[in-house]
Formats: structure tokens, C-alpha cells, sequence
């Protein structure tokens, strides 16, 4: 990926609309091409945060383990997504991890000192950064009230309508979503358990409101299911 190409990926991205086109070539020539093949960490915690990262192709998991070992998803990142991004925060080891989940995830990932360089020429580029680690933190507060005011069928249910409205393609009353999440996948980022996910799925299709196979999720209607 050569410097141009770096340029007018960074231009499509909203954190740096204050930059000018001297430091977005800078920050190009900072910016190194990588490649994770499928299930690949990108990261693990408890490694030095000395890089951030932009996800172009693909889709990442970014999440933790808990203290028996059970996986816990925070997000499912999309492409034109800032990660590894608690670096600028002053993290100095990850306390996350960052894992493929396509085959081939193209991102780009520059380190951290070069990052603050840029930072340190441009002030809007720092209150940009201050704002995405605001809604950030808020996105954690929301996922935490969920656990704690939903019960496990809420939570399933609320998850198969944000993705549909994120990832669905509108087909009449219908919205197909089409993953690569497993039934684990989805209970790690719900906070249930796998039983619970393929229960609760197992009720929704036999109320025909949705059909689900292996790559798919096809929502008969958003409104009923809502």
C-alpha cells in the first residue's frame, strides 16, 4: 500500500479532518501495511501498547479474559475503525486483545510516538482523540447497564437489532445479516451463556420472527422483533 493510497484512506476518516495535507502525508509515511490471516491476534494483553491501529478489510474482535479464562468480546470492529487506541490514553501493556475474523484483515498500524508527533502539530487533532476515548468510555457504561438492567433474552435480542441496523441489508420488512460470529461469539458479547444463545435463537425461529443459519441471521421484521 503506497503513500497515496495511505493519504486518501486517512482522509475518509473523521479524526482527521483537521489535518492538513503536509501532516496526513507525514502520518502516511508513519503508517506501516499489515495483513492478520483468520483467528490471528493483532494483539494479546499484557504486551507493550507502542502502536495504534486502523482496520481497512475485514473484521476484529477486540476483548479480554477472565481470571478463569473465558473469553469476553467488547466490540466487533468494522473497517475505517481506530483500535488499540487506550495506547493514547497512556496505556503502557495491553489489557486487551485484538483478533482477525476474516481471512486476509488489512490494517495499518503506526506507533504511538509518531502518532503523538502529529498530535503535537495539530490541537484539533488531540481534542478529536479526546473525544473518540469519550465515546469509547461511554460505549462501555451502555454495555455495562445492559448486563446489570437486562435479562439474557433482552440482551440477545437487543444485539440481533443493533447488528441488523449496523450490518443489514433491507429486503421489505426483512433485514439479512450475514456474520461470521459463532453462538459463543454472540454469547460472549451479550454476557450469557452459548445454552442460553441457541435457546433463545432456537424460540425466535419457532415464532418464526427470525431463520438463522451457520453465515446468516434473517430478521422477518425488525419492528416485531424490537
Amino acid at each position: 500500500m503506497d503513500t497515496i493510497n495511505k493519504v486518501q484512506f486517512f482522509k475518509s476518516i473523521p479524526l482527521f479532518e483537521a489535518l492538513s495535507p503536509e501532516d496526513l502525508e507525514l502520518l502516511a509515511e508513519k503508517a506501516h501495511f499489515r495483513k492478520a490471516p483468520k483467528f490471528q491476534f493483532i494483539f494479546m494483553p499484557d504486551e507493550i501498547a507502542d502502536h495504534v491501529y486502523f482496520l481497512l478489510d475485514g473484521r476484529v474482535k477486540t476483548g479480554t479474559f477472565s481470571a478463569e479464562g473465558r473469553e469476553v468480546i467488547k466490540e466487533i470492529l468494522q473497517p475505517i475503525t481506530l483500535f488499540g487506541d487506550l495506547a493514547l490514553a497512556g496505556e503502557s501493556t495491553r489489557s486487551e486483545f485484538a483478533q482477525a475474523l476474516h481471512d486476509d484483515v488489512g490494517y495499518i498500524a503506526i506507533h504511538i510516538a509518531d502518532f503523538q508527533q502529529i498530535m503535537q502539530r495539530n490541537q484539533r487533532l488531540v481534542f478529536a482523540c479526546l473525544k473518540h476515548l469519550s465515546l469509547r468510555l461511554q460505549r462501555v457504561e451502555e454495555r455495562l447497564a445492559k448486563l446489570v438492567l437486562k435479562d439474557a433474552r433482552e440482551r440477545i435480542i437487543e444485539f440481533l437489532v443493533e447488528t441488523a441496523g449496523r450490518e443489514g441489508r433491507r429486503v421489505g420488512y426483512e433485514t439479512l445479516v450475514k456474520h461470521h460470529l459463532t453462538q459463543q461469539d454472540i454469547a460472549n458479547l451479550t454476557g450469557t451463556s452459548r445454552q442460553t444463545v441457541t435457546s433463545v435463537l432456537n424460540d425466535l425461529r419457532k415464532s418464526n420472527l427470525i431463520y438463522f443459519n451457520r453465515n446468516s441471521i434473517l430478521i422477518r421484521d425488525i419492528e416485531k422483533l424490537a
